[in-house]
């Protein structure tokens, strides 16, 4: 196709990411688009064999400033920003021998990279782009008339369009101008985010929370209602996800996900994290109704159903191991609203599609082993405000831990103890868990009181028909009174797993070394609200 059929007669060209960036400027060549280019950006295309004119070329002006000022001139900005349909704008540059610029493809400076891994405050601003955004803005208010582009992914599709009618349509015009704002947008915020928390600078560097917080979020679907049907809701994914996610998972078969279904499958997914021995995870209203490690999924299933045989009903289930056929046939008596996986079997697909039963369970392909990065925060909103804090990502083994009482405890003990306090952090408090090694016997959650959690996971342990005796628990935060041991206590349980830190704690040590319980302080709490 040569120029005279392609609306894109000359294109813009300055990009820190170079991806797929000599592939779209062949494209563009190959149909007789003029490309203009700037520093690296233009070395990159002439070590490719690609005719290029530099902007400095274009413009009459050479880049100024150590580069600061390259893009910000009038042949530029005008050649973008003229409308195509307005004599008096077509006069003008004209006039001023300005030529229409028709595509625009820049992506930034990476501030976000070169602050992340740690640098100057120098070296930050001058990672800061100026003209990069100003062309991105110019363009993408006159994506009537001139196609933006900001992300390498839709190189293809601006060369797909232009080579088939020889134009962007409007609608794509429309859709990157959309991206080129959120992408400006976000950048600014980021900056802005980062000189915030810079202005709270100790000797440790730039703080943790700053004078503002920006955050940018992607529409994944809107839903059919929100907790409850009269209210209305969607769901939205942060733009850049390391790790496992729901908001990245891969729905493969069931019912669309609900406002309460994402929820719960989240507060499975992280409790499923946990654990790097294959796990089971039963999850309801955010609380775990069973948990427990085996040798593989299908075992580790059929333990965790025994947890408790009727909180499971309705429930969500998370895996760290393939669901395979045996794992399917296991659940195909029990109603459940979420299967969690890092993948399925051909095979257990089938038997999920093809079950009466199983048909409407939906399932979740994300791989609970895929850990992310710690510097994401958790966020609650309040009515005028928004609470932010680092993930609870504290971790305490047993063995590590302080012994307050005179009985050391076993290494079976210890085992158990770790596999509760695990769990203990996935629990509404106020939390009891009562545990042996590799299952859940008792869950007490989200009582006004202690001793009352106590009282329902020791209650919950009896209904089900579970052995308390030789159990640990594990609390996730102190003992205020001895009560909550004692009910413990005479249940069975052997061993204990706090935090310590009670004005009480010589008074919850000593009813412990009177049941000749073995106990340990962890110094960390792990409070769920």
């Amino acid at each position: 196709m040569t120029n005279g059929k392609c609306a894109v007669r000359t294109a813009l060209l300055s990009v820190s990411d170079k991806q797929g960036l000599v592939d779209f400027a062949r494209g563009l060549a190959e149909l007789g688009v003029k490309i203009l280019s700037t520093g690296g950006t233009a070395r990159s295309l002439r070590e490719a064999g690609l005719s290029v004119i530099d902007v400095s070329e274009h413009t009459g002006s050479p880049e100024i400033l150590d580069g600061r000022v390259k893009t910000l001139h009038p042949r530029i900005h005008g050649g973008i920003l003229a409308r195509r349909g307005d004599p008096s704008h077509v006069a003008q540059i004209a006039e001023q021998k300005i030529e229409p610029i028709d595509l625009v493809c820049v992506n930034l400076y990476p501030f976000a990279e070169v602050t992340a891994r740690g640098c100057s405050y120098e070296e930050a601003i001058e990672n800061i782009d100026i003209g990069g955004p100003s062309m991105v803005r110019s363009a993408a208010k006159n994506h009537a008339d001139v196609t933006v582009v900001v992300e390498p992914g839709d190189y293809d599709g601006v060369l797909e369009e232009l080579r088939g009618s020889g134009e962007v349509s409007l609608a794509a015009r429309r859709r990157l101008a959309r991206k080129a704002y959120r992408a400006t947008a976000a950048y600014d915020g980021m900056i802005s985010d980062w000189l915030g928390r810079d202005a709270l600078r100790d000797d440790k560097g730039p703080a943790e929370f700053g004078e503002t917080l920006h955050q940018q979020w992607q529409l994944v679907q809107g839903l059919r209602y929100g907790e409850n049907p009269h209210q209305r809701a969607a769901f939205y994914r942060a733009p850049h996800i390391e790790g496992a996610s729901i908001a990245a998972a891969r729905v493969l078969g069931g019912k669309e996900l609900s406002y309460n279904n994402i929820v719960d499958a989240d507060a499975a997914l992280q409790l499923v994290m946990e654990f790097d021995e294959p796990v089971c995870v039963a999850m309801k209203h955010t609380n775990p109704c069973g948990v427990a490690v085996a040798a593989s999924a299908r075992e580790a299933f059929e333990k965790t159903r025994r947890c408790d045989p009727v909180s499971i009903f309705g429930g969500i289930v998370g895996f760290n191991r393939e669901v395979d056929l045996a794992v399917a046939e296991a659940m195909k008596d029990v109603f459940l609203e979420i299967v969690l996986a890092p993948s399925f079997t051909p095979e257990a697909l089938e038997l999920f599609n093809s079950t009466k039963k199983l048909q409407g369970v939906r399932l979740l392909e994300v791989d609970a082993r895929r850990r992310g990065g710690e510097a994401a925060f958790d966020m609650k909103r309040v009515l005028g405000g928004l609470l932010v804090q680092t993930r609870d990502l504290a971790g305490s083994h047993a063995a590590e831990c302080k012994v307050a009482t005179t009985r050391q405890p076993t290494a079976a003990e210890l085992r158990a103890l770790d596999f509760a306090w695990k769990i203990s952090k996935h629990v509404k408090s106020n939390a009891i868990v009562l545990a042996h090694e590799d299952h859940v016997v008792g869950v007490g959650a989200g009582q006004m009181s202690r001793v009352d959690s106590a009282r329902l996971a020791v209650a919950r342990a009896r209904e089900h028909g579970l052995k308390l005796e030789g159990c640990v628990v594990a609390s996730d935060a102190f003992f205020p009174f001895r009560d909550g041991l004692d009910v413990c206590a005479a249940a069975g349980a052997t061993a204990v797993i706090q935090p310590g830190g009670s004005m009480r704690d010589g008074e919850v040590t000593a009813a412990a070394d009177e049941h000749a319980m073995a106990m340990v302080h962890t110094g960390v709490r792990h409070f769920r609200h």
